[in-house]
């Protein structure tokens, strides 16, 4: 891709009035929600394209399900640390880039941005799920005796909210036994 079709590609995305041209083949792109950044290799043979997703002091419990992402869900874009912040990065080489493939990066892009932790988190929820069932079945538990274990949990208080209602309780518990039920025979 030329200056010229990375330039329309970013008219194209987000209109002229979001994109200003910081340097020749670097260009900066403001929304309210964010700034994405994009920029040509000084012989305009590399494209990189960033946008910032979070601090690392948020994202640091959270790194290896970041890792994690990058090896199964992030397709042709990653997460990487530069700075004190979590980035999605977009790389290709210029002259086999083309419109739809850099329009398709910036698109995964602002998904992750806007996704922040939640994916990230739920990767985390769902390791901690497949490790509360490993240990009740090492321990020869059915899923309706792992459920029963949960209800009793809450029910003492030993987890949960302090000032949970029983509704609130109930729909927690509802989210457990759909999460073990789909992760059960997998584990």
């Amino acid at each position: 891709m030329t200056p010229e079709e990375i330039a329309a590609t970013l008219t194209e995305l987000f209109g002229t009035s979001a994109i200003a041209t910081i340097a020749p083949g670097s260009w900066q792109v403001d929304t309210a929600t964010f700034r994405l950044l994009v920029l040509l290799s000084e012989d305009n043979t590399w494209l990189r394209v960033l946008l910032p997703i979070l601090p690392i002091q948020e994202a640091q419990p959270f790194l290896e399900q970041f890792l994690e992402a990058n090896f199964d869900d992030t397709q042709e874009v990653r997460y990487a640390l530069y700075e004190g912040v979590v980035w999605g990065v977009f790389q290709h080489h210029s002259a086999t880039l083309v419109s739809a493939d850099l329009s398709n990066a910036i698109n995964r892009l602002v998904s992750l941005h806007q996704a922040g932790l939640n994916n990230v988190f739920n990767r985390l929820i769902e390791s901690r799920i497949r490790q509360i069932i490993q240990a009740a079945k090492q321990q020869g538990q059915s899923l309706q005796a792992t459920m029963q274990s949960l209800e009793r949990f809450y029910a003492e208080g030993m987890m949960g909210e302090i000032n949970q209602t029983s509704q609130g309780r109930e729909e927690v518990l509802t989210a457990w036994r759909r999460q073990l039920e789909r992760l059960w025979n997998e584990g």
